[in-house]
């Protein structure tokens, strides 16, 4: 049910948890531990998955919060629960407050946490290629410095997010790929099919992070497109042409 970076857990003011699929009530293409409020499941399934989310962190059902994410580069910081219908329109999340737990839905775009353990502030972000290739992850340090953390000291974990080997991209992509990240290339691997390209995203995203000057960024490892016991893919889902698909939580809190 749980993945855990011991970046992470091996600091005793934070709790944090890179969810898989496993361990929730939510059935057929939503099994089983369907964390997406924007998904067309049961509402109260998807509840109760994340109630159980939460008792897994140790916090009330009532405390773990997301975004209406939309590939951007908008930060929000939280400083109480919201409800569900009032999500904030952006891709990071950063906190100082404890026991809130800051939770990124994804479905094969990398889910990032973020930690000043000493600065005691936490954050979370949704990067896609858009949000990647556009800032979120520079916008992400930024509001934890705001909050008082020092970038030097601040440790990020990628958590499972779509491979290169399942990941073609066409040439739009890669031409504007190319344009505006130009040394990123290297990420970019030979496809398959004429001008086309396989995306390294995990490896633009750690490059992005390391360009942000923090104290420390790694990565799983984990490929959500190729192992579909334990992970939700997007792409995975569109190539099956199923309507729908879940989403995975990812979420990162200070201890109360």
């Amino acid at each position: 049910m749980v993945i855990e970076a011991p970046e992470l857990s091996s600091h005793s003011g934070i709790r944090h948890a890179f969810f898989t699929r496993a361990g929730g009530v939510s059935e057929g293409i939503y099994a089983s531990l369907n964390g997406g409020l924007g998904s067309s499941d049961r509402p109260e399934a998807v509840a109760e998955n994340r109630g159980r989310m939460c008792a897994q962190l140790g916090l009330p059902a009532d405390r773990l919060v997301s975004l209406y994410q939309v590939h951007s580069a908008e930060v929000v910081t939280v400083e109480a629960p919201f409800p569900a219908a009032e999500r904030p329109k952006a891709d990071a999340m950063v906190t100082r407050v404890p026991g809130l737990a800051l939770g990124i839905a994804t479905a094969d775009c990398g889910p990032i946490l973020f930690a000043d353990p000493e600065g005691l502030v936490v954050g979370a972000a949704h990067a896609g290629w858009k949000g990647a290739l556009t800032g979120v992850i520079a916008a992400t340090v930024s509001a934890m410095e705001r909050l008082g953390a020092r970038r030097e000291r601040i440790v990020a974990v990628l958590g499972p997010t779509i491979g290169q080997a399942s990941y073609e991209v066409g040439p739009d992509f890669v031409a504007r790929f190319s344009a505006e990240a130009p040394g990123m290339e290297r990420f970019l691997g030979a496809g398959s099919r004429a001008d086309h390209a396989q995306f390294d995203l995990p490896g633009f995203i750690l490059a992005r992070l390391r360009e942000a000057g923090i104290g420390e960024a790694t990565a799983l490892g984990l490929c959500t497109y190729a192992d579909p016991e334990r992970f939700y893919s997007y792409r995975r889902t569109t190539h099956r042409g199923e309507a729908d698909y879940g989403r995975l939580i990812s979420a990162i809190a200070l201890t109360p």
